[in-house]
């Protein structure tokens, strides 16, 4: 009994507990492994995998929160995705849904920032893993339910068997490349309007439903990805 409690409070104190903080060249290293991640298309077309994860989960954990039946969530190898969900066609649970996806990823990134900043670098990747997991319940394709089960048992193998050292460097550029490629999707959306496409895209559907032009909620997505991009990246480079 004795031995349980002491497993179960060095458990707490391992996830709860506050770590040092890395040093800032590790900070700045992390940082530009997420640009060269995120600048490059080659690279970017593989890395925004991720992205695409925290977007639709954004959209299923909204429909969740605002009352919606969430059915189901598809992640595809072209790095696009669809989440579906039940419930009224209109409303404001439909738009902050529909608002979700884009603005995911870099409110993500503030979040972890945050944690960061606080020194909570093992409590980040047992939460990314615990969303991971609650994510993979609700995937309807192989592909989807690979791309999810490999994110989400990297984050655990850090998280269990890495140093902190190892942790801290994993957590920071998991942070920083939410918040750096959170900002390139926005970008991307506004280029393929520009040239005519994109007309069923997350904007497109939030004016349908708001009567705002698509283009002041595009405008939305750029104002959360680079205002979180900023404030996160003050907070992961003071901490």
């Amino acid at each position: 009994m004795d031995s349980t409690a002491s497993s179960l409070a060095s458990l707490w104190d391992r996830v709860f507990g506050t770590q040092p903080d890395p040093d800032l060249w590790v900070v700045i290293a992390t940082l530009v492994a997420a640009l060269a991640v995120t600048v490059p298309h080659n690279v970017w077309r593989v890395a925004r995998n991720a992205i695409t994860i925290a977007h639709e989960g954004g959209h299923g954990l909204v429909a969740l929160l605002t009352g919606r039946t969430l059915t189901g969530i598809r992640l595809h190898s072209d790095t696009s995705g669809l989440t579906v969900s039940r419930g009224k066609p209109h409303g404001i649970g439909m738009i902050l849904t529909a608002a979700a996806g884009y603005t995911a990823p870099p409110l993500l990134g503030l979040g972890g920032a945050a944690l960061l900043a606080a020194g909570h670098i093992t409590l980040l990747l047992w939460l990314a893993t615990a969303l991971l997991v609650a994510m993979l319940v609700m995937i309807r394709n192989a592909y989807g339910a690979l791309t999810v089960v490999l994110t989400g048992g990297v984050f655990l193998l850090v998280s269990w068997l890495a140093g902190p050292q190892v942790q801290a460097a994993f957590a920071y550029a998991v942070v920083w490349f939410l918040l750096v490629g959170g900002v390139r999707p926005a970008f991307e959306l506004q280029a393929k309007r520009m040239r005519g496409g994109a007309g069923d895209s997350d904007a497109d559907q939030l004016s349908r439903l708001t009567h705002v032009p698509a283009g002041l909620w595009l405008f939305l997505f750029h104002a959360v990805s680079l205002c979180s991009l900023i404030g996160g990246g003050r907070w992961l480079l003071q901490a």
